[in-house]
């Protein structure tokens, strides 16, 4: 059974067809966040730190690192994201004790990552792209981790599902040039918009079945790509999971926490309430408030789609005699009792080969 190990330094999560399904969580990447961009670029990484907390405390099993941020000083990412890189991934395994996934296009800032990181971290990404194949393998090679391989190759990013599927060989066979078994491979069979192409769920759940069978490969993919462009995201990016786990998904790149309820949404809905001639108690605060009226919290926790993981993960023996769900479904921590994993750790050892 193919079975794919990311380490921290006393932590290990397994990608695999009888394990519990692998949630990377997202939040670390400052493409489409301007705040955290101008943040980093700045030095200040308080967010970094709060969405490490959070999406371990959400379930999130691994954390992509992703420092992708164009300067405005200085717009070459090759001199830009390797200390970058370097200083995320230092300071993230400072906090939290779950393994990581390095997510760069600069094989430098892949390297960098590599070079700090602690245990044996996933590596995000290769493609079919005959010069990324000669960049990135060696570096899977000489590090010995797993990597995870994009089914785009130099034509781009094919709609017909059979071409995608004959990527993911190439890269397979050519790991195999390297001495790069296949359970390091972890592959993403790309997902798209199912509000562009309405046969997108079918494709990719064949897809899944396909490299399951025939590669014995584990796969991940970026799970709100299903819901692009689409309302309520969160309703299909739920049905989406636990069909795609259904048909071999192992992993998913994935944001596991559901964002606070903002102070413009509250007021919004106080002033509703106060309209409709309800009268609140005095002494009720936000969160007693967002619990009553359905809006959710005011702290950031786990979002709908990590209960729709935790289900299914019951639901096909994943989780023997329901603990984790039990565990999921317990009432939240009081205040100041939530815990923030360890803290000032250094040290530590990379694994090569």
């Amino acid at each position: 059974m193919t079975r794919t190990v990311v380490e921290s330094k006393t932590k290990t999560a397994v990608l695999g067809f009888d394990e519990p399904f692998c949630v990377i969580g997202e939040r670390i990447n400052p493409t489409g966040r301007k705040k955290l961009a101008a943040e980093l670029e700045a030095g200040d990484f308080s967010t970094v730190e709060k969405d490490a907390v959070a999406q371990v405390l959400a379930g999130a099993t691994v954390l992509d690192i992703n420092a992708g941020v164009v300067y405005n000083s200085n717009p070459n990412p090759n001199e830009t994201e390797p200390p970058l890189m370097k200083k995320i991934v230092e300071l993230v395994q400072g906090l939290v004790d779950v393994p990581l996934c390095i997510d760069s296009s600069v094989p430098g800032a892949l390297e960098a990552g590599l070079e700090v990181c602690e245990g044996r971290p996933l590596l995000n990404s290769v493609t079919g792209e005959e010069e990324r194949l000669e960049q990135i393998l060696p570096l899977v090679k000489k590090y010995n981790v797993p990597v995870v391989a994009i089914s785009n190759d130099d034509t781009g990013i094919s709609e017909d599902p059979d071409v995608r599927f004959a990527v993911a060989k190439k890269i397979v066979e050519r790991a195999a040039d390297f001495g790069i078994p296949a359970h390091d491979i972890v592959v993403d069979p790309l997902v798209m918009p199912v509000g562009a192409m309405a046969t997108a769920g079918l494709q990719v759940f064949a897809l899944v079945r396909r490299l399951r069978e025939e590669l014995g490969v584990n796969t991940t993919c970026g799970a709100s790509n299903i819901s692009f462009g689409l309302p309520n995201r969160h309703g299909i990016n739920n049905a989406f999971l636990p069909m795609a786990m259904g048909a071999g998904m192992t992993s998913a790149i994935m944001n596991p926490v559901a964002l606070p309820v903002t102070q413009k949404a509250i007021a919004e809905k106080k002033a509703a309430v106060e309209a409709a001639g309800i009268i609140l108690p005095e002494a009720m605060d936000d969160e007693a408030f967002v619990t009553m009226f359905g809006l959710g919290s005011t702290k950031p926790r786990a979002g709908k789609e990590m209960e729709a993981i935790r289900a299914a993960n019951f639901l096909t023996n994943n989780d023997p005699h329901g603990g984790e769900w039990i565990k999921f479904n317990k009432p939240p921590a009081a205040e100041g009792e939530e815990g923030r994993g360890r803290g000032g750790r250094a040290g530590g050892r990379r694994r090569r080969a």
